[in-house]
């Protein structure tokens, strides 16, 4: 039975994905704001509104990283990301999408604003 292309990542997929780069990562993280791991479900909607889920990867004050099959066209998208009791939807500008194992990709992008949060 063939897996599906646009199912969402699992943990494991997610763990090789962070391994292998990390691999790859020389030099200092030049970054101004600190991030923080966050491995938890989101599906994002794209501008075009096909949803594709994912799994975030890492956040920070200002954005998030995703991990997700199939490439998505930086620009504005909205993220869905959900805890026990609410759910969360911010609109994010996607500023990159890179290729990385197993046909899966890397994104990240700034946070625009947060549309609603809901029980």
């Amino acid at each position: 039975m063939s897996r599906d292309p646009w199912s969402r990542p699992t943990m494991d997929d997610l763990k090789t994905v962070l391994e292998s780069i990390g691999q790859e990562v020389t030099g200092d993280d030049n970054r101004a704001v600190d991030r923080l791991e966050l491995s938890v479900p989101a599906e994002v909607i794209t501008s075009r509104g096909n949803t594709i889920s994912a799994v975030t990867r890492e956040i920070s004050r200002f954005g998030l990283g995703i991990l997700h099959r199939g490439a998505i066209q930086p620009g504005e998208v909205v993220v869905k990301m959900a805890s026990e009791s609410r759910e969360f939807e911010y609109r994010v500008e996607l500023k990159w999408c890179t290729p990385c194992d197993n046909g899966m990709f890397i994104s990240g992008g700034e946070f625009l604003g947060k549309d609603q949060a809901s029980k």
